[in-house]
């Protein structure tokens, strides 16, 4: 059994919380701005000594309705600047926030809002309030219901005008590092989401550990970042929490169809995102410049940036090579950078692989995506590659403190203070994922080299075993399909079967531009059996046969009229594959593979 540890070589807090970080801002740098926040008019400055001050009064007005302190919140909105408001009055006021993926359905609200057993909810507007109030009736604890849309900042500043700040203070320092922060709710790649207990402790640990780590990121000159992933993310969370505790000047984007504008206006020097982010910036890329008569240029381009940060790894770059790379800087890499504001150089990513390929591509056109890796149980990352210490294709390293270790059946384990407490009201739950000792056990299949670089092979629990008696890794194939442009999706098939299969489906975005490229008309959906379409894909599948034995290869693909999104089902708030979902729904076409 391989086991790696990072030494801890900073001393973490063993009292206070995390609004903490909140007072020690308006103290030490009250005019330090620490947010953008969306206006009319553009973007408004938010000073540290103006946060405290509009958290302090919501966190009143939350006191004077009656919050107690460890009473449950719940948070149901896009990502805005009153988010992390609210947050962080929910702290403020001793309570425990539960966020809510804006995007979820009546049902899954019923049941969060009743398993936390939230007393109140502040929701974005007249739809989300509308999903709370039509199971109002089962949520016997729920007492409030706020909505933001609605001015619910401005009412529970008015409605708190009687605490005292002694009183809030109070509250405000009841919590310790054990104390619980919040509850996230896993979003349910499989049955009914669980509540995973986080404590204060729990985000002081990683971002103590985190923050030092990743400096270049943090504490660089007039940092900044813009969110736009879902704060109910525990990713996107632990960027809030950190660039507060930093200072980092923090942004929110609530809208993806605004990402790009919203970009080139904030002007963030990092970012984060999840894997498919990332391939949809190449895909679009890519697929726009074909369509332009200048595929080729991209290809090259793309091609010359892959080999490049090859030649970064292995400390040389050959003459040919950084000719070739000066020149489509000026051409092309230039422009993508652009797009992404033009200050950035460091992506973070998480949430799932990115592919070694990509990883090679945006740091050979000059921004470094540093992949990390962790989960909700985990307060967001246990290992992450760093500016200084970093192997493309891998997880990175355990952040300082924390222990990993690969068990008998390849299953990674951790321990370390970001590691939560257990599951909410769920006993069961908590003992089989720390497996009778007090390492976590992730689900996930890895390896660690001698370095204590990690790399991700597969989910324990999706290992695919063929007829023949073959380990199949689906997410190997999966991940190298979609990295095509014209490729949305893919699931790969064959458990029990003769051989592999799998169900692809078109971006549709990507297709309306390679479809006019070749004077094809009509939908995905009218051109799913052409044969030029069909040529393209098969040069997905080749290139991810390429990565694996004959035996692990796919032999067929179909091509689905229409692409799986969060709305149909088919895949969670962060963008992950419901696989029992979408093997329910397509039944059909599996069975015709086996035919």
């Amino acid at each position: 059994m391989r086991e790696y540890s990072s030494p801890l070589n900073i001393e973490i807090p063993s009292t206070g919380n995390l609004t903490d970080d909140v007072v020690a801002n308006a103290k030490d740098a009250p005019d330090a701005v620490v947010f953008s926040r969306r206006v009319a008019a553009g973007w408004e400055d938010v000073t540290a000594a103006t946060f405290l001050d509009e958290v302090r009064a919501v966190a009143k007005g939350l006191v004077a309705a009656g919050i107690e302190t460890g009473d449950r919140v719940g948070l149901i909105s896009k990502t805005r600047y009153e988010w992390t408001l609210v947050d962080y009055a929910v702290w403020f006021a001793g309570a425990v926030s539960v966020p809510i993926y804006e995007t979820s359905s009546v049902d899954q609200i019923e049941w969060i809002l009743s398993d936390s057993g939230a007393v109140a909810v502040v929701a974005e507007g007249r739809e989300h309030m509308a999903r709370v109030a039509e199971r109002r009736a089962a949520l016997s604890d729920l007492n409030h219901v706020w909505s933001l849309e609605d001015n619910a900042v401005e009412v529970l500043r008015r409605l708190g005008e009687d605490i005292t700040d002694d009183e809030l203070e109070r509250r405000r320092t009841t919590a310790t590092p054990r104390d619980l922060a919040t509850i996230i709710y896993t979003s349910g790649t499989t049955g009914r989401p669980k509540g995973c207990e986080l404590t204060h402790g729990n985000f002081m640990f990683e971002l103590g550990v985190a923050v030092p780590e990743l400096h270049q990121l943090f504490e660089s000159e007039d940092a900044s970042t813009l969110l736009f992933l879902p704060l109910a993310h525990v990713f996107a969370r632990i960027i809030e929490v950190g660039a507060i505790k930093a200072r980092v000047r923090l942004g929110h984007s609530a809208d993806v169809k605004n990402l790009l504008p919203d970009l080139a206006e904030f002007q963030p020097s990092f970012l984060l995102a999840v894997p498919r982010v990332f391939e949809k910036v190449f895909n679009t890329a890519s697929q726009r410049a074909t369509s332009e008569g200048r595929g080729r240029i991209f290809d090259r381009a793309a091609n010359t940036a892959i080999a490049y940060s090859r030649g970064l790894e292995r400390g040389k770059v050959s003459l040919g090579v950084r000719a070739r790379h000066a020149l489509f800087s000026r051409l092309v890499y230039g422009k993508l950078r652009a797009a992404l504001g033009g200050r950035c150089e460091y992506a973070v990513s998480g949430g799932a692989p990115l592919g070694e390929r990509l990883g090679h591509f945006y740091r050979g056109i000059g921004l470094t995506v540093l992949e990390g890796y962790g989960l909700t149980e985990t307060t967001a990352a246990l290992t992450v590659n760093r500016p200084d210490a970093i192997k493309v294709g891998t997880v990175g390293q355990p952040l300082p403190g924390t222990e990993v270790r690969v068990g008998d059946d390849g299953e990674l384990q951790f321990r370390g203070g970001q590691v939560f407490v257990g599951y909410w009201r769920n006993d069961e739950a908590t003992k089989e994922v720390f497996g009778g000792d007090d390492w976590f056990h992730t689900g996930d299949l890895g390896e660690i080299d001698e370095e204590g670089f990690v790399r991700i092979t597969g989910r324990k629990k999706e290992i695919l075993v063929t007829a023949g008696g073959k380990n199949v890794a689906p997410s190997v194939l999966e991940d190298r399909v979609r990295a095509h442009a014209l490729v949305s999706q893919a699931l790969v098939v064959g458990d029990g079967q003769p051989f592999i299969a799998a169900l692809i489906t078109v971006d549709p975005e990507a297709f309306v531009d390679w479809a006019a490229a070749r004077d094809k008309t009509g939908s995905v959906a009218d051109n799913i059996d052409d044969p030029d379409l069909r040529a393209e894909l098969q040069k997905a599948v080749d290139d991810a046969n390429s990565a694996v034995s004959r035996a692990e290869s796919i032999r067929t693909f179909t091509v689905l009229p229409e692409d799986w999104t969060e709305e149909g089902g088919q895949l969670t708030p962060s963008l992950k594959l419901k696989r029992n979902v979408v093997v329910r729904q397509h039944k059909d076409e599996i069975s015709a593979f086996y035919a």
